[in-house]
């Protein structure tokens, strides 16, 4: 079971919680209790909606809008809802295909994902989608194991199969709890390549072996005294040494480049672990600046593995996904990927949000918890989804960058938008699953289901 740490409040994604609107009205708060959509703003977002229909040229707008971005974020409101898979795959799809975008990098844990994208190019054991799905079995397990991306990740495989290697597109997690499955990762390659070193790394990690399996044991006894920083920190130089020398065989370069991944996130791992008990936000800002640095690894090795400029899509939960300089936890002092890929590719990114307004949700009703579909209630008037389910229109893209009228209005008054995690707790909805954002700010556009279904989990 995936740990909790204990500011991972209501497991919606890190310290959100610490930046909810309260339930109450406060002097100056444009949101109050009960409201209702500004009419003349739903006016301007149904002149502007792009309706999405099913068919095969429902996002030439969105396509036309990437331009040379070279990363393209792709979020979603709840980490539960079949149809943000469905439609993030139909657009994945099409960056892969139309404008060569040569990888995926999810909000998941690496050694999990990397057997998917030994499967999705043609390597490994598993002779199934299911198979190369199998190692999501931590909590929670329904997020990247499901059918919706398992048909990706066949739609994957039969794309590569059709190309030679060095155009083939790769499937990669960007995440930092696999502190115990990294290290076995790390030592498993050692092992094959040079036993000694694996002896020596071996000796470093059995520092976290009395916490095995569970990390979060390992942060609790960090408040007592016992660290293990150093040794992470001293099998990552081992790896970072080896790794100066890249492989001329492509296989046995990204066996490597795996292997060095895995010890940085064990060093993460670490970092992220220790400090998650120290009763702060500054896991949140780690673990974001983390997986950036992470999407910045991908795509170096893939520039180097091409020797040509990499592409990415990145699919990471709404909060992740959409600058966090525009919303209350940027306020607060958070960052996150959407922030940092903006810095870093000024002019070259696409940051694209997903929202909902009622239906059913996979999501577990406490940390841990077997997910299960729920209903999910209908969104607040006064927020985004509000004011979008005004529209009368079912489904819809709306551009925002550059768009004029329509995405000032959706920056000024900041309003409340909807984050359902892992978890979803419906008595308590307004504190728990809302904050304030400038939208039209915040994501280059936005794709919007009025009523939406749960995922399905894989068995």
């Amino acid at each position: 079971m995936r740990a909790n740490p204990r500011n991972l409040t209501l497991g919606i994604v890190a310290s959100l919680a610490l930046a909810i609107i309260s339930c109450g009205r406060s002097p100056g708060d444009p949101f109050g209790e009960g409201g209702a959509p500004d009419p003349s703003v739903v006016a301007l977002v149904q002149k502007a909606a792009v309706p999405i229909t099913g068919a095969a040229t429902d996002y030439d707008p969105l396509i036309q809008l990437v331009g040379d971005a070279r990363v393209v974020m792709l979020g979603e409101a709840t980490h539960g809802t079949h149809e943000f898979y469905q439609e993030r795959a139909r657009i994945t799809q099409r960056l892969i295909a139309e404008k060569g975008f040569s990888a995926i990098a999810i909000e998941g844990d690496w050694p999990d994902a990397y057997r998917v994208n030994q499967y999705v190019r043609g390597l490994g054991q598993d002779m199934s989608a299911e198979q190369a799905l199998s190692s999501f079995t931590q909590f929670p397990q329904w997020m990247w194991r499901n059918e919706e991306v398992r048909d990706l990740v066949r739609w994957m495989r039969t794309y590569n199969d059709a190309r030679p290697a060095s155009e083939r597109a790769g499937f990669y997690g960007l995440d930092v709890y696999s502190l115990y499955e990294s290290a076995d990762e790390v030592l498993a390659y050692l092992g094959r390549v040079d036993p000694a070193a694996a002896g020596r790394v071996r000796a470093l990690y059995s520092c976290f072996g009395q916490w095995r399996p569970d990390a979060s044991a390992y942060g609790a006894a960090t408040q007592r005294g016992t660290i293990c920083q150093t040794q992470a920190e001293q099998g990552l130089s081992e790896m970072t040494n080896r790794a100066t020398s890249r492989p001329a065989d492509p296989v046995e370069a990204e066996a490597l480049f795996s292997a060095l991944r895995n010890a940085h996130t064990v060093v993460n791992a670490e970092a992220y672990f220790r400090t998650s008990y120290l009763g702060n936000m500054s896991t949140w800002n780690l673990r974001d600046q983390e997986m950036a640095d992470a999407l910045t690894a991908i795509e170096d090795h893939l520039r180097a593995s091409t020797g040509r400029e990499s592409k990415i899509v990145v699919w990471s939960h709404n909060t992740h996904t959409g600058d966090a300089r525009v919303t209350q936890s940027g306020e607060a002092g958070e960052h996150n990927i959407g922030q940092l890929v903006r810095e870093r590719h000024d002019g070259a990114s696409l940051l694209v949000g997903f929202h909902t307004y009622t239906g059913t949700v996979m999501a577990a009703s406490a940390w841990g918890e077997p997910g299960r579909d729920q209903p999910m209630r209908a969104a607040l008037p006064e927020s985004y989804s509000g004011i979008f389910h005004a529209t009368g229109l079912s489904r819809f893209l709306l551009p925002l960058r550059d768009a004029g009228q329509h995405a000032a209005a959706l920056s000024d008054p900041p309003r409340l938008q909807r984050a359902i995690g892992v978890v979803y707790a419906p008595n308590t909805e307004r504190q728990s699953h809302y904050f304030s954002a400038r939208l039209g700010q915040q994501f280059d556009a936005v794709v919007f289901i009025d009523t939406t279904r749960a995922v399905t989990p894989l068995p």
